[in-house]
Formats: structure tokens, C-alpha cells, sequence
């Protein structure tokens, strides 16, 4: 006695409420600020400056007919990668490489 997938399930008849026929109609409150809206509406804040990025005329000193590269490139990485200067040491974005500076006043 299985069921077919395809038939409809029969329903219960609905009952029909008796709808009220007086409506009153509801005064609706004026709207209040709250105390949270009231603090989102301050001054915009002022905007932060933007630092200029480095650009690749920092890395390159022209003279007359000779361009001299004025950081060291990667020992591991090969010509195409400058190293950044850090102080005290140099180092290879790409792979990490460290290379520490020899301080002025050593006596090696």
C-alpha cells in the first residue's frame, strides 16, 4: 500500500475567523533620537597624509653618460634585486638574505 510521490495530500478545510469590522486607527510615536544616533552624527574625521613611496629614482644616481646603482644588489638572488637599507645591515626583500655593515670605528 505504498503512496504515489505524484498525489496531492488533501487538506483540512480552514476555519475563517470573524474579522473585527471597527478599526481604530493607532497613533504612531514621534521618533526619538537615540542617545547611539546622536553620537554617530559627529565631524568627519580629517584625513591622514599620505607618505610618498619610494621610487626607483632613489635606487639609480645619474651623472653625464654613467648610471651607478647606489644599493648593493642580492648575492643570492642575482643582479635584478636591490637590497634594502636597514641601518645598521642590508637585506634581500625576495629571499631574506642579511648582510651586515662593518661599523666605522671596528679595527679589524
Amino acid at each position: 500500500m505504498s503512496k504515489k510521490a505524484g498525489t496531492p495530500k488533501k487538506e483540512a478545510p480552514k476555519k475563517e475567523t470573524a474579522k473585527k469590522t471597527e478599526e481604530v486607527p493607532k497613533e504612531v510615536p514621534k521618533e526619538v533620537p537615540k542617545e547611539e544616533e546622536v553620537k554617530a552624527e559627529k565631524a568627519p574625521k580629517p584625513e591622514k597624509k599620505k607618505k610618498p613611496g619610494k621610487r626607483i629614482h632613489t635606487l639609480y644616481k645619474v651623472e653625464t653618460d654613467k648610471v651607478t646603482r647606489l644599493r648593493p644588489t642580492c648575492e643570492r638572488c642575482g643582479t635584478g634585486y636591490f637590497m634594502a637599507d636597514h641601518g645598521n645591515r642590508y637585506t634581500c626583500g625576495h629571499c631574506g638574505f642579511t648582510r651586515y655593515k662593518r661599523a666605522e670605528n671596528e679595527h679589524v
